[in-house]
């Protein structure tokens, strides 16, 4: 089974290092890596073309929708794993994603857990975490989601849902591709034995802008007109309500002592990522 791991990437020259190690360090190795680089003008590209590993495209059209489908309309194995350039993947990943698509010749797509790293008390964000998506994996059922942190689809099921997806901001590009394979009769699952690092910048925002970004997930089913978007909304009170903990606790880390600094929380600049649903063309 040949794996094609893509990385749509804008401005990620701060995290893309690390991403690229933890595919350095995989046990098993990857058929291509194929970063696609969507206008980046912080020396992403340049820090890209280090590994010789990787295949470097460019995509002009601005938006992580349009990044990721160069990306993938480019990769030639028989699965196509998606990842983000601040994801850290454990050396096992892709041997584990081998095996999830072994033992079920019926599933198209899947994606995994987050661990989170970057914030004081992670363990606890990354237990509630991790229950809201068991919750939602029950609830949708037929209409589950994807994460394009940590996702992974035959090559077969892409080409097959490709021509039907949307091609627009304001909504989640990974539950689009899932929602339309879905409706296709496609198999998509959630399976915690696929776990990958992921930043906890993104909670690194003003309350209004994480809102925004939380809302997206119910509008983006509101969007295809399923009425299974009402499951998002416990997922939007909870985000709500632990905004705050969660970026005092995000702001106060020190990574090098690996605990709590309230010197960090009062003077560490902002460092989030653009809201990729927004930075669409």
């Amino acid at each position: 089974m040949k794996i094609s791991i893509i990385i749509p990437v804008y401005n990620e020259a701060d995290g893309l290092s690390a991403c690229l190690d933890a595919i350095e360090r995989q046990t098993t190795k990857p058929y291509e890596v194929i970063v696609v680089d969507n206008n980046s003008d912080d020396g992403t590209d340049i820090l890209a073309k280090r590994y010789n590993f990787v295949t470097l495209l460019k995509e002009p059209k601005q938006g992580v929708v349009h990044a990721r489908t160069t990306g993938f309309n480019a990769s030639n194995g028989d699965v196509i794993a998606r990842i983000d350039g601040d994801t850290i993947l454990p050396a096992n990943w892709l041997s584990d994603l081998k095996k999830v698509f072994k033992d079920d010749e019926n599933l198209d797509a899947t994606s995994g857990l987050a661990l989170y790293y970057g914030a004081a008390g992670a363990d606890l964000i990354n237990s509630l975490d991790l229950f809201f998506r068991r919750r939602l994996s029950r609830q949708l059922q037929d209409m589950c989601f994807l994460w394009g942190s940590n996702m992974a689809m035959r090559r077969e099921a892409w080409h097959k849902v490709k021509d039907s997806l949307c091609q627009k901001g304001n909504q989640h590009e990974d539950f689009d591709i899932a929602i339309h394979l879905q409706q296709l009769g496609g198999k998509v699952t959630f399976n915690e034995s696929l776990r990958a690092n992921v930043s906890s910048r993104r909670i690194d925002v003003d309350f209004i802008s994480f809102m925004h970004y939380v809302m997206i997930s119910p509008s983006t089913y509101a969007q295809h007109k399923l009425r299974v978007k009402r499951y998002m909304y416990p997922v939007v009170l909870a985000c709500a309500i632990g905004y705050l903990p969660g970026y005092i606790l995000h702001k106060g880390y020190d990574p090098e002592a690996d605990k709590f600094s309230f010197n960090r929380l009062f003077y560490e600049p902002t460092v989030g990522r653009v809201d990729p649903t927004a930075n669409v063309a």
